[in-house]
């Protein structure tokens, strides 16, 4: 009989030594769950690990009544505190945390009672790597959550934390979810008893002929990377780029970019387009503010000084024209059919460019209407001329 024995082991492959050598050292580090019980429990408890299925079974139930604990008293409790606080960021975080904190005890506790029964050999060598794997997965899953959370509660409080700002945000999201998927997918294969130097090693040829297969998506990923250190914009900015689309930035992604347009039309643009190409910001400079510029043409024999008082009159009176800077009227040339005008002021936010040049218009054509100025339109002169046929027929 002890033959079989020997062939089966021998017959075993290097990586099936590997994770039971790595299961068996995660199983020498968890405590069995006797020596968890107070010793004068301990005598009783031995009557019951005669019976190994029902001791897996009670330590399994006793962790779920644990977690359920936790999740339905001890969490809630915490959370009808945070209540009271004027930032809702607590509350985010303890709805984040809640799942993997119940998973965790769960997951820890089948470990404790497969080794605490004694269910390690042969298939129940996997429960110790697969438990702790799950666990590693629903504590990343959170910590992705609550880094998101956390960095975008300080970009927005720059009054207290200046490193962090709007333009920022979306970079440092990114890193720090590149951190974490890095520092899960290590301790995932030490758990398993993979070497990640080696894996290293060998991606790296592999990673040569994925870089000539992905070329252009590789473009997009470094140029969002260049678009989010270098921010020449930010969420929530109108930006007109080189192939006409204008709209607010919604999202900054490290592959592409969204816009939506004033059609409420949700445009994405690769990245690689936007690095290789001209970015106007209406938003960018010293402030949001922006100028819109309203070209008008009064007639040849209208009096110049009446027409500059009546734009500025209109533009003074417009409650949604900046009075600083001031407005202007500028006389720009001499058109064709009369001479050209041009009505500038500053506006506070860039998405409303469109609704007040609309309401300018309709009260610039109103005005001069009022003051009898005329809007010249082209006029052309006629002159016909009748020659008479000198010869006699």
């Amino acid at each position: 009989m002890s033959k079989p024995t020997a062939l089966a082991a021998t017959a075993e492959s290097p990586k099936e030594n590997i994770v039971l050598e790595t299961s068996a050292n995660l199983n020498d580090q968890v405590p069995t769950f006797v020596d968890l019980l107070p010793e004068q429990a301990q005598p009783y408890w031995q009557l019951l690990q005669k019976y190994p299925i029902i001791e897996a079974a009670v330590i399994f139930l006793v962790f779920w009544s644990l977690a359920y604990v936790i999740r339905r008293y001890a969490i809630t409790l915490i959370q009808r505190l945070t209540t009271q606080t004027k930032s809702d960021l607590d509350d985010k975080l303890i709805d984040a945390l809640r799942p993997p904190v119940f998973s965790t005890v769960i997951w820890f506790g089948l470990i404790v009672a497969s080794k605490s029964a004694g269910f390690v050999d042969g298939v129940f060598h996997f429960i110790a790597p697969v438990a702790s794997t799950m666990i590693v997965l629903s504590l990343l899953k959170a910590a992705l959550t609550v880094s998101s959370l956390v960095i975008s509660a300080l970009s927005h409080d720059g009054s207290r934390f200046k490193t962090f700002d709007v333009r920022t945000e979306p970079l440092m999201i990114i890193v720090s979810k590149i951190l974490l998927l890095v520092i899960g997918a290590y301790v995932t294969l030490l758990i398993w008893g993979i070497n990640p130097v080696g894996l290293l090693a060998s991606a790296g040829i592999v990673g040569i002929a994925v870089g000539f297969a992905a070329k252009d998506t590789l473009a997009n990923l470094f140029s969002g990377v260049f678009i989010l250190a270098d921010r020449p914009y930010k969420l929530g900015d109108y930006v007109n780029l080189d192939g006409g689309e204008r709209g607010r930035v919604t999202h900054i992604g490290i592959r592409s970019t969204r816009i939506l347009t004033r059609d409420d039309i949700e445009v994405t643009i690769p990245n690689g387009v936007i690095g290789n190409g001209k970015v106007v910001n209406e938003s960018g400079g010293t402030h949001p503010k922006m100028r819109i510029r309203l070209n008008v043409q009064c007639a040849y024999d209208a009096d110049l000084e009446e027409v500059e008082k009546v734009l500025m009159s209109l533009a003074q009176d417009h409650s949604e024209i900046c009075s600083f800077p001031a407005p202007r009227v500028r006389v720009r040339g001499f058109g064709e059919s009369g001479i050209d005008i041009q009505l500038m002021g500053w506006i506070n936010e860039p998405k409303d460019r469109g609704r007040i040049m609309h309401t300018m218009f309709k009260g610039i054509h109103r005005s001069f209407k009022e003051h009898n100025l005329e809007i010249p339109f082209p006029k052309r002169d006629l002159h016909i001329i009748s020659q008479t046929n000198a010869s006699n027929e």
